[in-house]
């Protein structure tokens, strides 16, 4: 298989992206033009000790997070709003993203073990777990609008909100094809002959579709509708009165998003430095000290964003969730 069409990366990126990093495997250029192979021991090293650690800290807070949102919205059930039901969603996709962490934590300290049917398993699964929490922080974001702008009540219609969840569920399930289809578990010896689960494409252009996905309908679109939606709300709250209720739910809602941008922002302009650099047409020569600094800065945005899934749940309990309706009902 040609070296070009075969992407090698760590978990963090290929998870999000399908092939964040191709600097990892590819061979480069040097400023003189003749192509080199990059030493990646340093950021393979860097790699096993910093995403252990923090993918560890956010199993056990993330699980614990989102399990005690369950509960709250368990107990609530009667009398759910849609925002609630969105929010179930939304911890549901976090947890099944903090299930594939381990994976991925054995992946980064060793190499990947457990073949190609795995390889595929998780890495759809944790993709349709990403696109899945922008989807459902995009619907957060349209009820609020609607709430607050045309003073349309969702919390009247519970099924069409699962609908609509369900309906999201299918669409990041589509969204993770590319991934049932072209990651394998693949033996490098530009690595040390490490194990790891690679997406293979047959030309380069595959690569470069699957990135324009994700930054359109994984960042671009999502943050163009919460844009759209929060600057016309704060327009209304600004020209003219509110119900408290509305302000609450308000201040909850752009919280939500803030963290997610926040966690996510920063990997997904790395991912777009990545994109350009890596990109013969645009960037054919690359050197190996930037293409080493590039999968370091892709480790920790990328791991760090994974953090979103411990701090949602805790603005859920300490911004919606009245602590005293959640002991005592």
């Amino acid at each position: 298989m040609n070296a070009d069409t075969k992407t090698t990366f760590t978990m963090e990126e290929f998870d999000l992206s399908a092939d964040y990093n191709d600097s990892y495997s590819e061979n480069y250029e040097s400023c003189y033009g003749e192509r080199i192979v990059c030493d990646q021991e340093s950021s393979m090293y860097f790699d096993s000790i910093f995403i252990p650690v923090i993918y560890s800290l956010a199993l056990v807070m993330g699980l614990v997070g989102n399990g005690l949102v369950l509960v709250i919205v368990w107990k609530k059930r009667q009398s759910m709003k849609a925002t609630d039901i969105f929010i179930l969603h939304l911890s549901l996709a976090d947890i099944l993203l903090l299930l594939t962490l381990p994976f991925w934590t054995v992946d980064a300290a060793n190499e990947w073990i457990f073949g190609t049917p795995l390889c595929k398993l998780i890495g759809a699964v944790f993709k349709i777990s990403f696109f899945c929490g922008i989807f459902m922080l995009s619907c957060i974001s349209l009820d609020c609008y609607l709430s607050i702008i045309h003073a349309v009540q969702t919390s009247k219609k519970q099924m069409v909100t699962h609908c609509c969840c369900l309906m999201g569920w299918l669409f990041c399930l589509l969204f993770s094809i590319p991934d049932w289809i072209s990651l394998k578990s693949y033996k490098d010896s530009r690595s040390q002959d490490r194990t790891e689960c690679v997406p293979e494409y047959p030309s380069d252009s595959w690569r470069l579709a699957t990135r324009q996905i994700y930054h359109i309908l994984g960042f671009i679109l999502p943050g163009l509708i919460m844009l759209f939606c929060y600057t016309c709300i704060l327009l209304r709250l600004w020209c003219g009165s509110q119900c408290k209720q509305n302000k609450r739910d308000f201040r909850f809602t752009i919280a939500l998003v803030l963290a997610f941008c926040i966690h996510w922002m920063p990997y997904t302009v790395t991912l777009i430095i990545d994109t350009v650099q890596t990109n013969e047409a645009i960037n054919p020569k690359t050197s190996c000290v930037n293409a080493t600094s590039l999968e370091v800065a892709l480790t920790v945005t990328s791991t760090l964003a994974c953090l979103h899934c411990c701090v949602i749940p805790v603005l859920y309990v300490g911004l919606k969730v009245s602590r005293k309706s959640f002991v005592w009902s």
